[in-house]
């Protein structure tokens, strides 16, 4: 077995055409650190339920060239077993799975090594080993040598996509020491290329990078289809009371799955309650839960079940507006003993008219409604290219040094991607490109790079030994894009924690927007409505809508935990930002400033028209008399000239932009670098708290300190906006009625030139509701849509 030379000139094989030596120019790979099981790895591949990385021509990224070994099966050897693959070349020795015994030895595995390294080699080994036991895992002890096989790595043939995949070849495995021509060797049939991260064999393909990992391989993922399941329950009849009282309360409470709501309880004197209430819940394609009804008397001593009713949810039709859904009735029965227990009156309907949301508002990457059949066409395709990361801190440590397990998850509207893991890396490249449709450019892309806490056992296996961690996330706007321009750049990785902004490296993305429909189609968008028509015909409440979204991430967050590889739960709920809303001073001081700056115009106009009646520049005060007196006899120019001074002002603030490539996480708008590690520790503190009653009395006493500041600043604002007070005649004495009637007098000669225009808006603003649309105006939409600093707050 030991007198096997791979580097004989005799036994080196040959492989058809010559090819010059790919030479690719990069950053050399980090020197890999001491990890368990990386010697030789025993590697399993199975097949995969979710969807495969997709093909594109990966223009935005750079190439990364792997020299590809497939092995598909080998006949003829002298064995009995199942026998494995072992293969070495640039420095990495791995081996392949134990065969599986059919008509042949059967691997059908690929394997991808880098061709950038340092150390790599020309030379590529390929031998067939016979292990002594069918689970001996990576040192081969004991085990028989069956043959092998030499390639010069120089002359194997370069493949680029759209090129048809490299067809396999058998290959007679020889051995030195007069074994050469022994036909009890065997053949093994295999195929050995060079490629790029474009190949097909890549996504599945073991990887110098990724250290034997089996879930570390790119992956897409779907969320499931989201509808929200509104129950109407009007009525119960033939209820009886558990006691002999006129009067019962009865209340319902409908269950779906880990979801609860319950009626209001609602008092009776005949058994027929009465509720009229909506009830709504969020659902997921295919339904697994059922709609459980529980009717419930609630007494002195406590709460006694009636009876129960199951629903099942796929006999429940579904609407795509307003439309009014007829009415059932359903049974109750005891959950003891098969008895009649009255009956209920429901509604029941899927609601497809709405966006299920999971995401804030305001950084929200799809509003389409959850209804196929109303979805508009998209107006164009986003692509996105992961490049690479630099300066990673390290975030754990293995075998007593500092590492990081690096991989990035994108997220635009329902699709999920996921870069394979670079380990032992803080420079990892992916070079990985995805493609997403645009149906609506207000629209938000979130990247976020995370660091894997996978645990590499003896056997194997892989368990989890703890979340994963966060290194920090990009938000990319696509209105802010312009078609066809592909910006690359990079953006810092910053995490707020507890002891204040830390700098977790950079990540380098390239992205590209291109507009797939007419000019005019594309910016008709921009006065259409954000949200589908049912979320403004009858529209869901702030609180109910916060409560449906954290449901709808928790059931997201379930699905993608489930699937091979999980995206793990902790991974969805940063990317979609679930722990948002929770209190922080910092957030409420950076909301305070965003309001002081839009208010900001106002106080300048305001100091302008004072420094003009100081005369601080009697130029300027000359002219504004000027206009002063255009204006009053020219009354019809006011409106066009308010017009081009507004123009004005944003031309000029255009030519002043920001030229930052693309926006991203401010730390001074968001107060990040400048807030207190009191309120740190405050914000990050978990709900219930966890710190001492001192501590909770004094965070309470400071918020009450805040609270009066508040009303201070409310009242006066009530104090100075009161309207109605014109006409109050309460408290009213001596002269005041005199002022008043003057003022209103005043009032009424200065208007009147314009009672016309009042008129008219009157009558347009009182128009009956059969002349009005449903619809917010495409004024107010295409304000909505203007961008904010709120997806830059951190």
């Amino acid at each position: 077995m030991n007198d096997w030379d791979p580097k004989s000139p005799e036994i080196i094989a040959s492989v058809y055409g010559s090819v010059p030596e790919v030479k690719v120019a990069g950053i050399n790979g980090p020197h890999p650190i001491t990890r368990p099981a990386v010697a030789t790895t025993n590697y399993t591949l199975e097949p995969q339920e979710s969807i495969s990385i997709e093909r594109s021509s990966f223009d935005l990224v750079e190439k990364m060239h792997y020299l590809f070994v497939r092995v598909v099966k080998a006949r003829g050897l002298p064995t009995n077993g199942n026998p494995i693959v072992r293969i070495v070349t640039s420095g990495s020795r791995i081996q392949s799975r134990p065969a599986r015994r059919t008509a042949f030895f059967e691997w059908d595995q690929t394997f991808a090594f880098g061709r950038d390294a340092p150390e790599s080699s020309s030379i590529l080994e390929v031998s067939v080993w016979d292990p002594p036991t069918a689970d001996s895992k990576s040192d081969l002890a004991g085990a028989k040598f069956l043959g092998g096989i030499c390639f010069d790595a120089t002359e194997i043939p370069l493949r680029d996509p759209p090129d048809s995949p490299l067809a396999p070849q058998w290959y007679r495995l020889e051995r030195s020491g007069g074994h050469r021509g022994d036909a009890m060797l065997g053949n093994l049939m295999l195929a050995t290329w060079v490629g790029t991260q474009a190949d097909e064999a890549f996504p599945d393909a073991w990887k110098t990078d990724a250290a034997g990992n089996v879930n570390s391989r790119a992956k897409v993922y779907l969320s499931p289809k989201l509808w929200y399941l509104r129950a109407t329950v009007l009525e119960a009849q033939d209820i009886l009371p558990a006691t002999h009282l006129k009067e019962a309360s009865y209340q319902l409470k409908a269950k779906l799955g880990p979801q609860v709501q319950k009626t209001k309880a609602t008092v009776t004197r005949n058994g027929n309650p009465s509720w009229n209430e909506d009830l709504l819940f969020v659902s997921a394609e295919p339904f697994r839960y059922e709609l459980t009804l529980t009717l419930e008397n609630r007494q002195a001593g406590g709460t006694v079940t009636l009876g129960t009713a199951t629903i099942s949810l796929t006999t429940i039709e579904r609407r795509v507006d307003d439309r009014m859904v007829a009415s059932r009735w359903f049974t109750f029965e005891d959950p003891e003993k098969a008895a009649y227990k009255g009956r209920v009156q429901l509604k029941l309907c899927f609601d497809g008219g709405y966006h299920v949301m999971d995401e804030a508002a305001h950084v929200c990457s799809d509003y389409r409604p959850t209804a196929r059949q109303l979805w508009k066409p998209p107006v164009g395709t986003v692509e996105l290219g992961i490049i690479a990361c630099k300066n990673l801190l390290p975030m754990k440590t293995v075998n007593g040094r500092g590492c990081t397990d690096a991989y990035c998850v994108a997220k635009y509207g329902p699709k999920w991607v996921r870069t394979r893991i670079v380990c032992d890396s803080l420079d990892p490249k992916w070079n990985e490109q995805y493609t997403w449709k645009v149906f609506d450019p207000s629209t938000v892309l979130t990247i976020g790079v995370f660091d894997s806490w996978e645990v590499f056992q003896s056997d194997g296996k892989a368990t989890a030994a703890r979340p994963d961690f966060r290194i920090g996330k990009v938000r990319i706007r696509i209105s802010t894009l312009e078609t066809g321009k592909v910006y690359r750049n990079s953006y810092p990785l910053t995490l707020l924690t507890n002891t204040g902004v830390k700098k977790m490296g950079e990540i380098a993305v390239a992205v590209r927007f291109v507009r797939t429909t007419q000019t005019l189609d594309f910016l008709h968008v921009y006065s259409q409505p954000l949200l589908p028509l049912m979320h403004h015909i009858k529209p869901l409440g702030g609180v109910q809508q916060e409560m449906l979204r954290s449901t709808a991430v928790k059931i997201i967050a379930e699905h993608l935990s489930r699937s091979e590889p999980p995206l793990r739960r902790e991974v969805v709920s940063y990317l979609v930002d679930a722990d948002s809303h929770a209190f922080s001073m910092r957030k409420v001081r950076a909301n305070w400033f965003r309001i002081i700056n839009v208010i900001a115009g106002v106080l300048d106009i305001v100091r302008w028209i004072e420094a003009m009646r100081e005369w601080k520049n009697p130029t300027a005060t000359i002219l504004v008399h000027a206009l002063l007196v255009m204006l009053v006899w020219f009354p019809d120019l006011i409106v066009p000239t308010l017009a081009f001074y507004v123009f004005v002002i944003g031309a000029w603030n255009y030519r002043l932009r920001s030229r930052d490539p693309l926006p991203h996480f401010d730390p001074k708008i968001s107060l990040a670098e400048s807030v207190d590690l009191e309120e740190l520790d405050e914000e990050f503190d978990t709900l219930p708290s966890s710190r001492s009653a001192d501590e909770v009395r004094r965070r309470y006493d400071k918020l009450r300190t805040l609270g009066i500041r508040v009303q201070k600043i409310l009242g006066d604002f009530a104090t100075q906006g009161r309207g109605s007070g014109i006409s109050d005649v309460e408290g009213s004495k001596g002269n005041g009625d005199i002022y008043r009637a003057v003022f209103c007098g005043g009032d009424n000669i200065i208007l009147g030139a314009f009672k016309m225009v009042a008129m008219t808006f009157g009558f347009y603003y009182l128009r009956h509701p059969i002349f009005r649309d449903r619809m917010p105006s495409p004024a107010l939409n295409f304000f909505r849509r203007l961008p904010s600093l709120c997806d830059r707050i951190m």
